[in-house]
């Protein structure tokens, strides 16, 4: 592969790609958290030709099971998650059997898409690092930015792909566990970013979880924060002067990444990245898991 994109991809590039015959995979993530079919459903109307559909529950997170007695949900053990909270990540090697059973390959660049603001592709395309495939990008500013530059999309379901054999690669991303998080609390070495919405931050509401409030000493951006009034990613410059004034002088390279599932953090990890301020962590159990503890502690306001 000659040139792999890694952060974005605008959508005029997609078209160069898809027109010069790369080797490519392009991965629809439409996704609800309160509707968990509408995703599919979204797809099934329009999406980008031969884009295969990534859903964030059956796909993009360890298969549970029922309620645990704190609320918590248990999964089954044959899929041993690589983190807890609402949508647990699943282990890489059950996640490289799913990309293998769509056809994808270690040669392919991926590009990742939604049409809720990069709120969910960022998933996979922060799985996909964590896997050890860099070449993976974002289309700015999702199917919108796609159909405004006048690309054809299309309907109904799409063939399916021969089987590959997708092969697991050092992670390029760290995974932060709750452990870590724990450990790290008023540590110069660690600084929390939550991605969760104001209200959710200070423990005004919480529409999701048991508990409301935020982990001790956690600085506030929401994701959608990243995101200019014509749906893309901010220029870079901006982004960086947005989170360094958030970070008011702590190093960058000691943020951890994290929201209600572990979900719409990654936009901020992925806006730290264009703004040329480094690879991040991700605490993808996020709110969801740190609460389900009574004992880890919990801050408001």
């Amino acid at each position: 592969m000659t040139t792999a994109y890694t952060t974005l991809i605008s959508a005029t590039e997609l078209q160069s790609l898809m027109a010069s015959g790369a080797p490519l995979m392009v991965f629809d993530c439409s996704c609800d958290l309160l509707q968990p079919s509408l995703g599919a459903q979204q797809y099934a109307q329009a999406h980008i030709p031969g884009a295969v559909f990534a859903d964030l529950n059956n796909d993009l997170s360890a298969r549970h099971g029922v309620a645990g007695a704190s609320g918590t949900l248990v999964a089954q053990e044959a899929d041993k998650p690589a983190s807890g909270g609402r949508h647990p990540l699943p282990s890489r090697e059950r996640f490289a059997m799913w990309l293998s059973s769509v056809g994808f390959t270690n040669g392919m660049q991926a590009v990742v898409y939604d049409r809720q603001g990069a709120n969910y592709c960022g998933r996979l395309w922060w799985m996909l690092q964590w896997a050890g495939h860099d070449a993976v990008a974002v289309l700015d500013g999702g199917l919108q930015a796609w159909q405004a530059a006048g690309g054809a999309v299309r309907s109904g379901e799409e063939p399916a792909h021969f089987q590959s054999n997708f092969q697991l690669g050092a992670p390029l991303r760290r995974l932060a566990t709750v452990q870590d998080v724990l450990a790290g609390l008023g540590q110069p070495g660690q600084t929390v970013i939550d991605a969760r919405a104001g209200a959710r931050y200070r423990g005004e509401v919480e529409p999701m979880d048991p508990v409301a409030g935020h982990i001790p000493g956690a600085l506030n951006r929401p994701f959608a924060d990243n995101i200019a009034a014509d749906g893309r990613f901010k220029p870079a410059p901006v982004l960086r002067a947005e989170f360094e004034a958030l970070l008011a002088g702590r190093d960058p390279a000691t943020v951890v990444h994290q929201c209600g599932s572990g979900v719409s953090a990654v936009p901020n990890l992925l806006a730290m990245e264009i703004a040329g301020l480094g690879a991040t962590a991700l605490f993808a159990g996020s709110w969801s898991e740190w609460c389900s503890d009574p004992s880890r502690p919990v801050e408001k306001g």
